[in-house]
Parts: structure tokens; sequence; C-alpha cells
């Protein structure tokens, strides 16, 4: 949301909403689903606000599959063949050769 309001400052007539790339199913699902949940009641006030701004599609939720979630490398510990290839995807080479 801040991101968004930054390029509405910037720029006079920038996209109206943007799109969350979400490799967790069920959590797509709990902010559609308007029913609530007693296993959701932890993340209740989070719920609310992302499922209000799909309601006012001002965020779309699309699943992307761990495999091409290119966020996970800088939040999880991955395997070396795909830590490797989110390495080349964001466009870094030979990480550990000197300068």
């Amino acid at each position: 949301m801040w991101l968004l309001k930054l390029l509405k400052e910037l720029y006079p007539s920038p996209t109206s909403s943007f799109e969350v790339l979400c490799d967790n199913q069920s959590a797509i699902q709990i902010a559609k689903n308007p029913v609530q949940h007693d296993k959701t009641k932890h993340v209740e006030i989070d719920r609310h606000f992302i499922a209000e701004k799909v309601n006012n599609k001002t965020a779309t939720l699309s699943y992307i599959p761990s495999a091409n979630q290119l966020a996970d490398i800088l939040t999880k510990a991955l395997p070396k063949s795909i830590f490797d290839g989110f390495l080349s995807k964001l466009g870094i080479y030979k990480v550990y050769s000197p300068a």
C-alpha cells in the first residue's frame, strides 16, 4: 500500500491496483472467504485488511508455485539448485568470486 501511494505521488496516473503473488493457497482462500474461521483468529487484523483490499479491487491475490517464488531467496533457506536459479533470475552471477 505504501508503494502504491508513493507511485501515485511520483506519477500522475499509475495503476490503482497491485498483484500479490503468494505460494500459500490456504492464505489466498482465507482472504477471499468472508467466513471467520477459528484457526485464523491470531491473524484476524491482517486477514481483514487484505480481504478489504481484495474486495475493493485494490489488490489481487494470485498463486505462484514455491519453485517460482523469487522472494523466497530473501526469506528462506533454499536448496543450492533453487538458490542458484534464483540468483541467475536476479542477474547475480559468481557471488563468491573475488573482485
